[in-house]
Order: structure tokens, then sequence, then C-alpha cells
């Protein structure tokens, strides 16, 4: 058959435009990022906890006072040009201990969020993915850790321990593992069965090697948003146990041991009570602001 030119339409222009991808294409991380930065108190949190973090890894180095050097001639002033935040009892500079606590609260937050979340979701993984008895059995251990009050076996913890950082770190790990397993479980049970895994058990997978490289990454999303929401929940956890007295030990400074020392003067001097507590509501506050921001990004209903 022969073929002219007559036999053929030219389309114009603005229709061979119709089905153009105007949009760049997105990788998944780009296009939360994005949906992130619509979010103005998720932004804002964010940026607060950067500079909170800086301020506590940079700002002890940079001072000329030192959080654990007395001077009983300066004691209980208040805040001025010369310290900031005042000082306590012993003459030390408020503010060097307030970022100094920062130091302590965020590690034992951000380490003992981290190995709780790497635990529960090898816990829950496996948990999930093989089910029937193993996960009854896994389950009900899960259940009878989850059904005493968090607090009170916390508590005990710290007392056998007889408290101190790394002491901590161990006592949240392990009453916060609990939840992060319950959540992955609950994923794993629910992609599982998709076509993907099929095809990977087709090509001789192992089951370990499915749930780390294939189950897991598809849960990020909520494993992202609890890490988010967890440590500030640590930090609490950590304040309330050194407000009690079962956490960190003299000269050590966290938020939590700061507002107890200043208890006992806080109608005469406030101010030592008010910048520890306001710290730690702060960075709770831009810790929950954040965790909802990613709550919407990470959901692909959300994502347009």
């Amino acid at each position: 058959m022969q073929y002219s030119k007559d036999m053929f339409e030219f389309i114009p222009k603005e229709e061979k435009n119709y089905n153009r991808v105007v949009r760049p294409s997105l990788t998944y991380g780009q296009d939360v990022w994005r949906m992130l930065r619509k979010n103005k108190l998720a932004m804002g949190g964010l940026v607060f906890l950067i500079i909170i973090i800086l301020a506590a890894i940079f700002g002890p180095m940079l001072s000329k006072y030192s959080y654990t050097a007395q001077n009983l001639d300066f004691a209980d002033i208040g805040p001025s040009a010369q310290h900031w935040f005042g000082t306590d009892k012993f003459g030390r500079d408020l503010f060097v201990r307030v970022l100094e606590g920062a130091r302590i609260s965020l590690t034992i937050g951000f380490v003992a969020s981290a190995l709780s979340v790497f635990i529960g979701i090898l816990y829950g993984g496996i948990s999930g993915y093989f089910g029937g008895t193993v996960d009854n059995i896994m389950m009900r251990i899960v259940e009878a850790i989850y059904a005493i009050p968090m607090t009170i076996y916390v508590i005990l913890i710290m007392v056998v321990l007889r408290g101190g950082l790394n002491s901590i770190i161990i006592a949240l790990t392990i009453s916060f593992w609990v939840t992060m397993a319950r959540i992955v479980r609950g994923q794993i049970i629910s992609l599982k069965e998709q076509e993907f895994v099929l095809a990977a058990k087709t090509i001789g997978a192992s089951p370990l090697r499915i749930i780390l490289k294939h189950l897991i990454p598809n849960c990020l999303g909520p494993i992202i948003v609890t890490l988010t929401l967890s440590v500030p929940d640590a930090i609490f956890q950590e304040a309330f146990l050194s407000f009690i007295g079962l956490g960190i030990a003299p000269p050590l400074a966290s938020w939590g041991s700061l507002a107890s020392d200043a208890l006992g003067g806080y109608q005469l001097y406030p101010y030592q009570l008010v910048f520890p507590a306001l710290a730690i509501s702060l960075t709770m506050l831009a810790f929950n602001l954040l965790g909802d921001g990613l709550t919407y990004a990470l959901d692909p209903k959300t994502r347009r």
C-alpha cells in the first residue's frame, strides 16, 4: 500500500501538548518534602529542633562558662547581660546548664527511640510475617508487657540499675519497643499477601530478606511518624525520672534535673524553673508538630 501526505492530518500544536507532563517526576522522598514544606507549623517545629540541636552541640563549647563551675559570689542572680538565664544556688550559669541539659535530654530521646525502633521493627516484622503460633506467642509477650503501666516498670528498672545515663536509655528502650512492634506487625500483616511478596518468594528470597528488603521499606511511613513522636515521649520520661530523683546524677544536668533542683526555691527564683520547663515544653511541641506534618506528608492519600 502506498502512503501519501493526503492521507494524514497534521495535529495542531495545542493538541500535541494536551498529554504533555508539565510537572517533573518526583521521587517519594522529594514528594514527602514538598508536602511537608506546605505545612508551616511542621516546618516551624523542624526549624526549632535544628536550632536547639545545634545550640546543644556547639553552645557549651563556645560559652566562657562551664556547666560545672561554681561561684557562690554569683549565686541566685537573675537573668542579665552576663548570665542570660541567671545563675543557680551554686552560682553556675543557667544558660550553659540548659544547653548541657539539652545534650543529655536529646541524646536520651534519640538513642532510646532509635534502639526501640530497631527492636520493634525486627520483633513486629517476624511476628507479622510468620503468623500462626509464632505470632500468638510473640504477641502474648507484648500484651503482658503492655498491660503494666510503663512508668511503673521504668521506675523499677531504674531502681535496679541505680540511675545514670546508660540506665535511663536501657529502661526507656525496654519500655518503648512494644508500641513499635505492634505497629510494624499490623503493617506487615496487611502487606505480606501482596504480589511483590509472592514474587520475592518465587525467586527464592529468604524470609529475613523479604522482611528487611521488601516489607519494612513499605512500612517506613508509620515507622518514621512513630519515631518522631516517641522522641518527645522519651524526653518527657527522662525529665520525670530526673525530677523524682531517679535520673541523671550530678554534676550532669538534664532538663528534668534542672527543674527538680529549682523546685525548692521557685517562689523566690522562678526563672530557675521557667527556663528548663520552657525548653521541655517547646521541644515536645516542636516534635509533635513535626510528627503531625509527617503523618500527612507520608500518607499517599493526602499527596497531590
